[in-house]
């Protein structure tokens, strides 16, 4: 799925200025982005408002299917978010079942979409442990499980691997950037993160800074 972005603009009420000042982008479909930037610079607002949890005040994002149909993103997108809102009483597999669910996957191929999750992700010994007594990096951990039993084609996550170390970190990220399950096709991906090792792994690379979103590296083939 191809992202574009055409003069998008969003302010917050009473800011003295602009979290995106007429952003333009055009991602090519099956491409990992990183979105950088200084704390404060709007990362998670901009993500935000690609996958339509925002509404901008001016411009539009929007999705473009191989085929050249336009999708509004929050039909095709699945998320990662910084609150990993598990619930603490449900079982680890339970809690990734959602993803499947939502997609409206029957519960056998939702069971079986988790459990290879869980697999990607080094959790498939704690499918049934309750949520409640995982760690920060393994809530995490399940958080992206669950994003990754979608079939949509594009996933959008706010510093998914922000509590983990950099083994677990390169195992997520090659779960993350892995060809949708049944398909040939990768997921667009577009992360936010802190880190440069983490956007190095990625195809391009854009700083969010002063309301520009400005492309500051690709990664070599």
């Amino acid at each position: 799925m191809r992202l574009v972005a055409d003069q998008v603009t969003f302010c917050y009420p009473g800011a003295s200025r602009p979290v995106l000042a007429g952003v333009s982008f055009d991602v090519p479909s099956g491409t990992t982005a990183a979105i950088m930037g200084p704390s404060g610079a709007g990362k998670t607002t901009f993500v935000s408002l690609l996958g339509g949890l925002l509404t901008p005040q001016n411009g539009e994002f929007h999705g473009v299917s191989d085929a050249g149909t336009r999708h509004p993103l929050p039909t095709v997108c699945t998320w990662v978010l910084q609150t990993v809102s598990l619930l603490p009483e449900r079982t680890v597999v339970e809690n990734v079942h959602l993803g499947g669910f939502l997609d409206g996957a029957p519960r056998a191929q939702a069971d079986e979409r988790a459990r290879k999750a869980l697999e990607l992700v080094g959790l498939d010994d704690r499918a049934g442990d309750a949520c409640r007594v995982l760690s920060g990096g393994e809530a995490q951990r399940v958080a992206v499980a669950r994003a990754l039993t979608s079939r949509r084609p594009v996933l959008l996550a706010d510093e998914p691997t922000g509590n983990l170390d950099a083994q677990t970190t390169e195992q997520v990220l090659d779960a993350l950037f892995a060809a949708v399950a049944g398909d040939t096709a990768r997921r667009t991906v577009v992360l936010v993160t802190h880190d440069p090792a983490v956007a190095a792994r990625c195809d391009v690379t854009y700083e969010l800074r002063s309301g520009r979103l400005v492309p500051v590296a690709a990664r070599q083939a």
